[in-house]
């Protein structure tokens, strides 16, 4: 080869490669069908609420995942049949879990067997012993000895441990289970023994209690209320509560996994943490007033977005009624069932998003780039069975907003725009465009591609 001819090559090459640079970057995109999956929200037909209340509610948020306890599976079916919904099965008797679960099972109306719900604050007898909740024995340094009279006597989360090893293994060998998944107990920093529950499976040295080895779940269980603790309204509140190696304001997957918020017991590495299977149980805002409820409901939007693009697999909103388990103004419904802004929202942003069906071809790919975006603007990609892209853009933003531009790596024949704070119906269409300025602030866009 003359020098001639390589320097002539490289000079292609290079100029192939500028043009390339200029190209907008490719980004796969998640199944539609996949997203809507991950939703889900807390119900108390356990507990006594009357399960017809549910289902109109149910059928109008698109939501398709309860929270639920085994006491009442006639109604939980009921929900099944008339809204399409799988149930998370959480209860504190392994024996009721089981007769609970296979009923759902073979209906296919069970999604998940989740281990106790909080601990901490509710503890349970397994085997004769009770395990759970807090003891002075184990306090902080700081809290004057003087105090310890007055508080419980001393507690131990062996039976808690014990509880969700057998569990899991009652689940796994059992044929009609087996493929079901096992969620961990919820609050599992708040040991006060290192029985070793900020471990899925317990690995060699951790140092705990329970040997080497013991599994308890597939799944990290986390309650990362957006609404954090003792904080206000923040700029990218849903997207610092999802995030899985933050450690501040927000009860995420470092102080329960990672190192135990409570006595400060070891988990996994954060490297581990950003692969670590996981989901939420709970999360939640509470809308104490009318004024309250706009903000409640493009929070609420903005997590469950955030969630799955974070890496979280189901994300349950606590709850479904105003009032419901233990009182509040977490509901996305009134009292009287009337849709707060929340439910709007959501039944917005589902409807907009409806898909039964896995995409055509899961791994396909859009080329796009956000230009001009601060870091609260956050994106996600979905593509529906039929093909299209729905490029999903929220803001994150407390106080004003944003204009930034959509640029497509060609034009498309169409664009719509919708609004999940506006309705069902495009805001904008657009026809034979590959850029698309937007003005983004606090909620979340839609982008529909054909």
């Amino acid at each position: 080869m003359t020098t001639r001819t390589l320097l002539l090559g490289l000079l292609i090459c290079t100029s192939f490669a500028n043009a390339r640079a200029g190209e907008p970057p490719k980004v796969m995109a998640a199944s539609s069908d996949t997203f809507l999956s991950s939703l889900g929200v807390c119900t108390h037909v356990d507990q006594g609420y009357d399960p017809t209340s549910y289902a109109e509610p149910l059928r109008y948020l698109g939501i398709r995942a309860i929270r639920d306890g085994p006491h009442n599976l006639p109604g939980l079916l009921m929900l099944h049949q008339q809204s399409g919904i799988l149930v998370d099965l959480i209860g504190w008797d392994i024996a009721d879990i089981m007769v609970a679960a296979r009923t759902l099972a073979r209906s296919d109306a069970l999604l998940a067997i989740e281990g106790p719900n909080e601990p901490n604050n509710f503890p349970i007898d397994y085997k004769g012993r009770q395990g759970g909740g807090h003891s002075a024995n184990w306090l902080p340094d700081w809290v004057p000895s003087r105090l310890h009279a007055w508080l419980p006597s001393p507690v131990t989360w062996v039976p808690i441990a014990e509880f969700q090893r057998d569990l899991y293994s009652a689940i796994k060998n059992d044929e009609e289970l087996s493929r079901y998944p096992v969620f961990s107990v919820s609050e599992g920093g708040a040991e006060t023994d290192n029985v070793g529950l900020q471990f899925l499976t317990i690995p060699a040295g951790a140092g705990t209690l329970l040997p080497a080895g013991t599994r308890f779940a597939d799944f990290a269980n986390v309650h990362n209320y957006a609404s954090g603790i003792r904080i206000g309204y923040v700029d990218n509140q849903a997207w610092q509560a999802a995030d899985p190696v933050l450690d501040t304001h927000w009860d995420g997957l470092l102080g329960e996994y990672g190192r135990t918020w409570f006595r400060h017991f070891e988990g996994y590495p954060t490297t581990q943490l950003e692969a670590l299977p996981r989901v939420t149980t709970e999360t939640g805002w509470e809308a104490r007033s009318l004024q309250d409820e706009r903000t409640q409901g493009i929070v609420l939007v903005n997590t469950y977005l955030a969630q799955f693009k974070r890496g979280w697999r189901y994300t349950f909103i606590y709850e479904v009624g105003e009032g419901e388990g233990g009182g509040g103004n977490y509901g996305l419904f009134h009292s009287d069932w009337s849709p707060k802004l929340a439910a709007t929202y959501v039944h917005n942003l589902t409807s907009i998003l409806a898909d039964h069906a896995a995409a055509a071809a899961p791994s396909a790919e859009l080329s796009y780039a956000i230009e001009k975006a601060p870091d609260t603007i956050h994106d996600l990609l979905l593509r529906k069975s039929n093909g299209t892209f729905e490029l999903v853009i929220w803001g994150e933003q407390v106080a004003g907003s944003n204009s930034i531009k959509v640029s497509l790596d060609r034009p498309r024949r169409s664009v719509n725009v919708y609004d999940i704070t506006v309705g069902t119906d495009p805001i904008q269409t657009l026809g034979n465009v590959a850029d698309i300025p937007l003005t983004v602030g606090d909620h979340a866009l839609i982008l529909e591609i054909d």
